[in-house]
């Protein structure tokens, strides 16, 4: 029997509704544009059109991933993060509209070299280049598959002359001094990896989500190597849980910083901590 799109489409939104997808409709909009391999904003145009065979056993693939939760960007291999798509994995942290705070906060004002601790998909350290002209940039990251992906990610924007990727345990591969540090780092603390949602627990790299203990670890670790890599007058910028504000913000102080300020997203939420050496 043949199916329109349209058909498929409520058959596939019923499908990913009962199994307590958030927004079923658009992800089965966004996965059937995937499987015809059209733009999404031409679903509209195919809905009265029946699907050939190929498409439908390839759509019919990706709903049954996305029933078990297996998030919409891992199916179709990217996501888009400040204006810009980026390719992504199952190796890195998916780009988050929130993360796009720290990137506000850090083009608020001019810099030349910046390092990136944690660089996962790469969309922080990309972005900063492709927005800041001249700018050089190092990324690091335990990670050897999120290494690739962010030098992938670097080629795809135009800046990998500009981008060096290496594998390191924070600063350990690190030399030199940078007038901006940004990172968004594991800040979940372990008892509260439970209540993530299941595409975040089961889908994306722990490493990337949890330090294993309390969430603060990573800022202690990033405060500790500022006095010896971050220039004069240069800037910090970390991406924090929403109750961490105070604590990263002692942290930073406690190392001498000044103008530290904690800054909320667009939801109002405190989102990044940043500051300055004097």
């Amino acid at each position: 029997m043949t199916t329109t799109a349209a058909q498929a489409m409520v058959a596939a939104t019923a499908r990913l509704r009962a199994a307590g997808v958030d927004d079923p409709a658009r992800d089965a909009r966004v996965l059937l544009a995937h499987a015809a391999r059209i733009e999404a904003a031409r679903v509209t145009l195919i809905a009265p059109e029946e699907l050939s065979h190929e498409v439908a056993e390839r759509y019919d693939q990706l709903i049954s991933l996305r029933a078990i939760r297996v998030p919409v960007s891992h199916l179709i291999g990217e996501r888009d993060f400040y204006g810009r798509r980026f390719k992504v994995s199952a190796d890195v942290l998916d780009p988050r509209p929130e993360t796009e705070t720290l990137i506000e906060a850090a083009l608020a004002e001019p810099f030349e070299r910046v390092l990136d601790l944690g660089v996962g998909s790469g969309c922080i350290l990309v972005t900063l280049l492709a927005e800041q002209q001249g700018a050089l940039g190092l990324g690091v990251d335990l990670s050897e598959a999120a290494c690739l992906q962010a030098s992938a990610n670097a080629v795809l924007h135009r800046v990998e002359a500009r981008a060096d990727i290496r594998q390191s345990d924070w600063f350990s591969a690190v030399k030199g001094q940078f007038d901006l540090i940004v990172s968004n780092p594991p800040y979940i603390a372990l008892d509260e990896m439970d209540g993530l949602s299941a595409e975040v627990r089961d889908h994306e790299p722990q490493m990337a989500l949890t330090d294993g203990a309390d969430g603060l670890s990573a800022y202690r670790l990033i405060c500790a190597g500022l006095g010896q890599h971050l220039a004069q007058g240069g800037r910090v910028m970390v991406e924090i849980g929403p109750t961490q504000g105070a604590a990263v913000a002692q942290m930073m102080r406690a190392q001498g910083l000044v103008d530290v300020v904690v800054l909320p997203d667009l939801d109002g939420r405190d989102r990044v901590v940043s500051g300055r050496k004097s």
